[in-house]
């Protein structure tokens, strides 16, 4: 039987993925550029790390969560409850968005595999995964951290989108928001990865 605490894990973690992909899908239907959209999706991440960061630590992507296990940040099955909650979260946020407004949200994502996408949206969840890194290891807490993730984030969304991919960097958000193809899952995953481990394999030692 699932415990009160790890209960409200998942739904810290549900609810955080799906107010981050509405707030994206509201940028989008409002005709917001990509500084706008980067800051949107930045400042409800910022938000998110204050409200739920003290109950599930607020990862709110598979990427972060997979980045994170990947550094012994986080157990296994957490890892994958976190991923189902996630994804769950990305899915409410697409069907209640087509529901509400009685619309269907078309396509963002080429479809199949596209080098330069994946390449991009690695890049972009790099930058995004080692600001994350940088703030854990430098043991942020409160606004710090919410400032250092969120302006992660805004900075990643911009790499991304500056070499030509939707800049997600979010599997979860991605289907969401209907960005979602095999390039757009693997990608973050693919590029948080590299991103953790780069920051606590060179820069974590550095300063000890």
């Amino acid at each position: 039987m699932i415990g009160k605490q790890k209960a409200a894990m998942l739904v810290a973690e549900f609810m955080g993925t799906f107010v981050l992909a509405s707030a994206v899908l509201a940028a989008i239907g409002a005709g917001a550029g990509l500084v706008e959209t980067a800051t949107a999706a930045g400042f409800t991440l910022a938000l998110m790390v204050l409200v739920i960061g003290a109950t599930s630590g607020a990862h709110i992507n598979p990427a972060v969560t997979l980045g994170l296990w990947s550094v012994r940040k986080v157990e296994t099955m957490q890892a994958v409850a976190y991923w189902v909650a996630q994804l769950l979260g990305g899915v409410a946020a697409w069907k209640l968005h087509n529901y509400l407004l009685d619309t269907t949200l078309p396509s963002l994502a080429t479809k199949g595999y596209d080098p330069k996408v994946l390449i991009a949206e690695a890049l972009g969840a790099l930058v995004f995964t080692f600001g994350i890194a940088a703030a854990v290891y430098k043991g942020f807490e409160g606004g710090r951290l919410a400032t250092a993730v969120g302006g992660s984030l805004f900075l990643g969304v911009l790499v991304a989108a500056g070499l030509g991919s939707n800049g997600v960097l979010n599997p979860a958000v991605a289907v969401g928001i209907q960005s979602w193809s095999w390039t757009y899952a693997v990608a973050p995953l693919i590029g948080a990865v590299i991103g953790m481990n780069l920051y606590v394999g060179l820069f974590d030692d550095a300063k000890k």
